[in-house]
């Protein structure tokens, strides 16, 4: 049963005529009337259904605005690394100690990531890691002995784009309180990141298919695509 609340918010959005994002930013963020600081969030169907392959998205991408989020990073690193990760700003550092933390499944941390050197060990607990999204990838600079930006990266609001069986990305990439120029510069960010994809994808058509934004508990629109600011 809905709301009053959401009773009182527009109709059928998600069928009207596409709108650019820069006209749509204000009225999706005039549609939060929680008392919280919405998240604004985007769903992106991309074109996966190809004849010979479908196609699978998996990268990160840095939001020049942040995310709004906070995150809580671990690292597992080699005695050398971990006080780099500290001073980086990890919530919780270790080595072989952590892995066993996590063995034992204490997973309390969003993101985790590993010097290569440890991965060989950390990759034995697929089966604990994986189906949390929290095994370190390379591609998405978990792995690496950069452990300071990486770091910095994931508190600073990097976030991942992967795409279902379906096709469909699931993504926030800011807040109601964000300027309309800083969750417009995030969306030109993240079509940016996805369009350099497609360079790498052998694919017949347009990459993205379709983009609809909406806030935590509003409504959806379509967005029109195209690049403003």
């Amino acid at each position: 049963m809905n709301s009053k609340r959401y009773k009182k918010l527009p109709k059928k959005t998600n069928l009207e005529k596409p709108q650019s994002i820069d006209n749509l930013i204000p009225i999706v963020k005039k549609n939060c009337t929680t008392k919280f600081d919405e998240s604004i969030d985007l769903n992106i169907l991309i074109n996966n259904k190809q004849k010979k392959s479908e196609i699978n998205i998996r990268t990160a991408v840095n939001l020049p605005s942040g995310s709004g989020k906070k995150t809580k990073v671990a690292v597992v690193a080699e005695e050398v690394k971990q006080k780099e990760a500290k001073d980086a700003g990890a919530d919780l550092v270790g080595g072989d100690d952590l892995i066993e933390k996590i063995k034992s499944g204490e997973l309390d941390f969003e993101k985790l990531i590993s010097t290569t050197s440890m991965m060989l060990k950390l990759s034995k607990l697929g089966k604990i890691l994986g189906p949390k999204g929290l095994m370190p990838n390379p591609k998405l600079g978990s792995v690496t002995d950069n452990i300071s930006d990486a770091v910095k990266n994931a508190k600073a609001g990097q976030i991942e784009l992967k795409n279902d069986k379906d096709g469909n990305i699931g993504l926030s990439f800011g807040k109601k309180s964000f300027s309309d120029e800083n969750l417009i510069k995030n969306f030109n960010t993240v079509i940016d990141t996805l369009e350099k994809e497609k360079s790498n994808l052998t694919i017949k058509g347009d990459l993205i298919k379709n983009v609809f934004i909406t806030s935590t508990m509003g409504v959806s629109y379509k967005v029109k695509i195209g690049k403003s600011i």
